[in-house]
């Protein structure tokens, strides 16, 4: 039996282990100038001429001598003779033998086509660029490991360096194994994933300054893996294995460097991120990254960003970091640094931090991850409204210009999105799904702009409006409505299972996927459960969960439900037939301060515009009939 590994050394331990056994020794190339951008210096670059190299103007006028007028004033006018005393110049003109300085044209009274008059003495050298006033042959330009920039080629280029020696791009080797990968393609069958890692890999490492190579997928099959890796080694300064890094049955990885190398980390103690591979083959370093994309994606920063900046002897790039009210208890557990992706609204001038999922499997979490919390080992997190330290992932200009959305989940999110863009392309909009009670709890706890809702009260036969008047009667509010849209059971195609009430969900072998508790799809279906008079405890698979209405779509196109209730753009997406159920009327919470802002202003006018209503009605079973109405307000005043 192989030997299984797995520790929890700290991060910056494992850091420092492999630091300390690298020795890059990067070889230099001459490249042009004008291609060098983002590129590091090899060696210092010094200034091949001076610039100007020659005396020059820097104004438009006229270049005269100094010393003719002194004593020009308002009362003594100074009369002066073209060529004698002063000769026309541009800017950058050199300047003439036998003057010193220039008299803007501007301060220049004109007599006749040979005479001029001023009314002011200047100083010698006024107004002039001496030579190398920018740069002097055998200045220092540039110094050795700098990144250049945009202003430093220009200087480069005006110092008379048509070339510029930089390192060469560290090469790193991204070898992607498993089985079941397959290459990009928009047809897969069961059991097949597609391979995905590698391009953000190579997309990062570019990003970082390093030159990627791209290796085909290896199976699982630890001597096919074995000669990947020495075949890479060969060509490249760094390699990364992606996936096969844990101590599984198939996990080869650690097996593969300590065979051909010496593993130097197996496991750092993070969340997540811990199964992680750190080693050294032929003198480079061998990273084997998880296969989970959360935890592949924090490991590459954490020690491929971290080599790349080793290699060329910069300091790692630093985010910005900013104080953020946690909106949500964050709960850790001791002993592993915990990192936390969040999104951050800017809500009435305060910074609100709430935590995305926290599966290592989830891409989108990366995606629609404002910034990282980072939890140290020694800590179990943090309550609701305690003040904590966020790396940003985004700019900060742009979270304080986003409007966050939250309850409920709909389509007509992105539809405003991408409306609010249009109109403002400064102005963004981020949404979660939280459930519509949610989405009240984080307008009551100011940690939403909007909330989208659709809560139907059964006894008044109206939507929305009891609730916010139970949970907000202490706050300013606006409830305006958005869309009507269908609800309904979605089904396999052809509806096999003949399903077309909540009876039928009671069936023997009917699997149902449900809505998160506080989803008003979820009150709706036990509206209809006690309508019917069904047990709850009849509907297989009640207690499942989903977080919104593409995901119980997901769910029954994929085969593991045979039904579930949601909205009808999601059962077309997914190309599943519908049963309607029941028109509801989908709102948008509102707190006062947001409604009389800008911002409101900007996303009322994208709701009553007749673009949105052709967008939403031609995804299907959607009504804009009252789209933009106020339908309540407990403001004082407007």
């Amino acid at each position: 039996m192989r030997k299984i590994y797995l520790e929890d050394t700290p991060l910056a331990e494992a850091q420092q282990r492999i630091a300390s056994r690298i020795r890059f020794e990067p070889t230099v190339e001459i490249i042009p100038t004008r291609e060098a951008l983002g590129r590091v210096t090899a060696r210092p670059v010094y200034a091949k001429v001076s610039m100007p190299n020659f005396h020059a103007s820097a104004m438009d006028g006229i270049a005269v001598k100094a010393e003719k007028t002194y004593g020009a004033d308002e009362q003594h006018p100074v009369r002066l003779r073209r060529q004698a005393d002063f000769v026309e110049v541009d800017t950058g003109d050199p300047i003439p033998e036998g003057f010193d300085a220039v008299i803007m044209i501007e301060h220049v009274h004109q007599i006749d086509e040979e005479t001029v008059e001023i009314l002011e003495a200047v100083a010698p050298w006024q107004h002039i660029r001496p030579i190398g006033e920018d740069v002097v042959v055998g200045e220092v330009i540039v110094p050795d490991r700098h990144r250049l920039r945009p202003v430093d080629l220009g200087a480069l280029l005006a110092g008379g360096n048509v070339t510029v020696p930089v390192l060469r791009k560290p090469r790193v080797a991204i070898i992607p194994t498993g089985s079941e990968l397959i290459e990009p393609t928009e047809t897969v069958a069961e059991g097949e994933i597609i391979e995905f890692n590698g391009a953000v890999f190579a997309a990062y490492l570019q990003e970082w300054g390093a030159e990627p190579l791209c290796h085909r997928i290896v199976k699982d099959d630890y001597e096919l893996i074995k000669s990947a890796v020495k075949t890479a080694i060969r060509d490249a300064d760094m390699v990364l294995l992606n996936a096969g890094s844990s101590a599984g049955r198939e996990d080869f990885t650690v097996h593969v460097v300590e065979e051909l190398g010496e593993v130097l980390t197996h496991g750092v103690a993070t969340r997540p991120g811990k199964p992680v591979v750190v080693g050294i083959v032929d003198e480079k370093p061998v990273i084997g990254l998880p296969g989970y994309p959360v935890s592949a994606y924090l490991n590459l920063e954490w020690f491929a960003r971290f080599l790349v900046s080793h290699y060329y002897g910069l300091l790692e790039p630093q985010r910005q970091r900013i104080k953020a009210t946690v909106g949500r208890r964050i709960v850790s557990v001791m002993g592993a640094e915990d990192f936390i992706r969040v999104t951050i609204g800017c809500i009435d001038g305060q910074f609100i931090a709430n935590p995305l999922t926290r599966s290592a499997g989830v891409t989108m979490s990366m995606v629609r991850a404002d910034g990282l919390l980072r939890i140290p080992p020694g800590d179990l997190g943090y309550e609701q409204g305690e003040v904590v330290e966020v790396e940003l992932y985004r700019p900060l200009e742009q979270i304080q210009n986003t409007i966050v959305s939250t309850g409920s989940h709909d389509l007509s999110m992105d539809v405003l999105h991408t409306l609010l863009r249009k109109a403002n392309p400064g102005r963004f909009l981020v949404s979660s799904h939280v459930g519509s009670m949610g989405g009240i709890l984080a307008i009551q706890k100011r940690e939403a702009h909007i909330a989208g809702v659709h809560l139907f009260d059964e006894e008044r036969g109206t939507y929305n409006q009891t609730y916010v008047e139970k949970y907000l009667r202490d706050h300013e509010v606006v409830l305006v409505q958005l869309v009507y849209r269908q609800q309904g059971w979605a089904v396999k195609k052809g509806n096999p299972l003949g399903i077309t009430s909540v009876h039928d969900l009671a069936k023997d072998g009917v699997t149902y996927i449900n809505r998160q508790r506080g989803a008003g799809t979820r009150l709706l279906f036990d509206y209809l459960l006690k309508q019917e008079a069904v047990d709850r405890e009849s509907i297989y698979g009640y207690s499942r969960e989903a977080v919104s209405h593409l995901s119980v779509a997901a769910a029954v196109a994929g085969g593991t439900a045979d039904a579930g209730l949601c909205i009808y753009s999601a059962a077309a997406a997914m190309d599943l037939d519908f049963v309607p159920v029941a028109e509801e009327r989908y709102d948008l919470l509102m707190s006062a301060s947001f409604y009389r802002s800008q911002e409101g202003q900007e996303l009322l006018a994208c709701i009553r515009s007749a673009e949105f209503a052709a967008e939403m009605e031609a995804l299907g079973g959607y009504s804009c009939r009252d789209s933009g109405k106020i339908v309540f307000s407990s403001m004082t005043h407007a």
